[in-house]
C-alpha cells in the first residue's frame, strides 16, 4: 500500500453515556433518528467507566461564582444564569478549552465590556482556592510541549488512536443530547496528527454535525504508533 493511501480503520470501540438521559445499550441503538455506521464497521462495543481527574475550575460572573469538578458542572452553571447567552458554539469552546492542557484563564465576552471568567485549579474548595489561589502548576510543560511537536512527527505506517468525544444523538422525546462516546481505531497514516485527522473525518461523515470533537492535543486523543503492520 503507497504512501498517501486512505486510511483502513481495522476494528472500533465505540459506546456512549448520555449527557441528558441514560444512554441506550450498545447493541442496537434503537432509533432511526440516531446516526449510525454501517454494521460491518463494527467488531466489538464495550462500556468505560469515567475517568477521574484531580482538576477543578472556578467560573465567575459579577458576584455569581462556583468551583466545579466537572465540565458538565460548569455548564449547568454557566447556563443557570440568564444574562449569559450560552450558545452551542460557546458551549463547545468552553467544553474545548476546560479538557485541554491550556494551563491560563479564559475569559468569555457575554457583551461589549462584559465577561465571565474560567480558571483551572488545584484548590479543593471553594475556600481554599480563595486563600491560596491555587492554580494548575505546569510541572510537564516541556514534556507537554515534546508530545504535541510528536504530534506532526512524519512516521508513516499503521497507528492506533482513541478519541472521547461528545456525540449529539436524538432522545425518544425528540430532543438533543449529547452522549459521552469512545471511538478506537487503527488506521494507516503519516503522523499521529494524520491519524487524528483520519478519524475525525471518518466519524464527521457519520455522526450528527453538532457532535463536538476534541483537540489533538489535549487529553481527549491518545495514540500509539504500530509499526509497519496493524495490530488484530
Amino acid at each position: 500500500m503507497r504512501r498517501g493511501s486512505s486510511s483502513l480503520l481495522l476494528f472500533t470501540f465505540f459506546c456512549g453515556n448520555s449527557s441528558v438521559g441514560r444512554a441506550q445499550p450498545c447493541q442496537g441503538w434503537g432509533r432511526g433518528s440516531e446516526s449510525r455506521f454501517p454494521l460491518s464497521f463494527f467488531l466489538i462495543f464495550f462500556r468505560l467507566s469515567f475517568l477521574i481527574y484531580d482538576m477543578n475550575y472556578y467560573l465567575r460572573y459579577f458576584d455569581d461564582e462556583t468551583l466545579v469538578s466537572s465540565p458538565d458542572e460548569a455548564i449547568e452553571f454557566l447556563a443557570s444564569i440568564p444574562e449569559i447567552n450560552l450558545t452551542p458554539e460557546m458551549e463547545a469552546d468552553v467544553r474545548e478549552y476546560l479538557e485541554s492542557d491550556v494551563i491560563y484563564p479564559k475569559r468569555y465576552k457575554v457583551r461589549p465590556r462584559i465577561y465571565f471568567i474560567v480558571i483551572k485549579t488545584e484548590a479543593a474548595s471553594m475556600q481554599d482556592f480563595k486563600e491560596k489561589k491555587a492554580l494548575r502548576h505546569d510541572t510537564n510543560s516541556s514534556a507537554k510541549m515534546s508530545e504535541q511537536s510528536r504530534l506532526n512527527e512524519e512516521n508513516h505506517g499503521w497507528y492506533e488512536g482513541r478519541l472521547d468525544f461528545k456525540r449529539v444523538v436524538i432522545n425518544h422525546n425528540g430532543k438533543c443530547e449529547y452522549r459521552d462516546t469512545t471511538f478506537v481505531a487503527q488506521c494507516l497514516a503519516n503522523s499521529a496528527m494524520d491519524c487524528y485527522n483520519r478519524i475525525v473525518n471518518h466519524l464527521k461523515s457519520r455522526v450528527d454535525s453538532r457532535s463536538q470533537f476534541p483537540s489533538a492535543k489535549g487529553k481527549n486523543f491518545n495514540y500509539r504508533f504500530l509499526g509497519e503492520q496493524p495490530q488484530v
